[in-house]
């Protein structure tokens, strides 16, 4: 892990932009955290959009995680911000494109292609940065997943072991593969629904929330769309981390 730049926040905490290989991210560590006390980690996840353009929405989480005592990181996905562009990847997302403006049905091979690629992908660069963060003796376990895409996040859950709880984004772009990998998931799960998402599909969100296996599970639904998560969602979720990771 390279740190490229530091800058201090306004509320005490430390932002550092780092490098590992190739995948680009940014740690934020609250003031309380040292050597002798160190914080607990949230890896921030967040959709194929580009850290760039996500900064604003995960530097806000960031900062509500640190002022609640946690560390917290996200990276570059694969294809996505300054990252090369994936060609069969751009291709589903035509596809996908292509039929929501039809009105057709998504089918799994368009599903598949555009997200199991990603997941492949993804998951053993978070693991690579969870491994070098977790080497830093400001940041210290347990450690908890937040957001993103859901594929991903419901893979960590079954093949990272140092992840102890996730807050999930449901999602209803998930492929047969991984629906199936939610029933092997056993670490407590607090998902979050939006009840009016224009961009997913409702019944398929909940049928992945009842597939998942773990027994302490809970699905926070709320009405409004896509962008309309309310306040009070993300207060359960900071609670849920609380009682989870401290």
């Amino acid at each position: 892990m390279h740190f490229t730049s530091e800058r201090g926040l306004d509320d005490g905490v430390l932002e550092r932009e780092f490098t590992l290989g190739e995948v680009p991210g940014i740690l934020w560590t609250p003031g309380s955290a040292s050597a002798s006390a160190p914080a607990p980690l949230i890896l921030l996840g967040h959709p194929p959009l580009g850290l760039r353009k996500m900064y604003p929405r995960l530097a806000g989480r960031a900062r509500d995680a640190a002022a609640d005592g946690f560390a917290a990181a996200t990276i570059e996905l694969p294809g996505s911000g300054d990252r090369p562009r994936w060609a069969v990847v751009e291709q589903a997302r035509a596809e996908l494109r292509r039929a929501m403006e039809a009105g057709e049905p998504v089918g799994d091979e368009i599903v598949d292609a555009l997200v199991l690629p990603l997941v492949e992908r993804a998951v053993p660069e978070w693991q690579a940065a969870l491994d070098a963060l977790l080497g830093l003796p400001e940041i210290g376990g347990p450690v908890g997943y937040s957001g993103g895409v859901i594929s991903i996040g419901t893979r960590l859950a079954v093949v990272e072991p140092r992840i102890s709880a996730a807050v999930l984004f449901a999602g209803s772009l998930v492929p047969r593969a991984v629906f199936e990998e939610a029933r092997r998931v056993t670490i407590p799960l607090h998902v979050l629904l939006q009840w009016d998402d224009e961009g997913n599909e409702r019944q398929a969100a909940l049928d992945l929330f009842d597939a998942f296996g773990s027994r302490e599970k809970t699905l926070h639904a709320n009405m409004g769309g896509h962008t309309g998560v309310p306040q009070f969602a993300g207060d359960a979720a900071a609670r849920f981390f609380t009682r989870h990771l401290k």
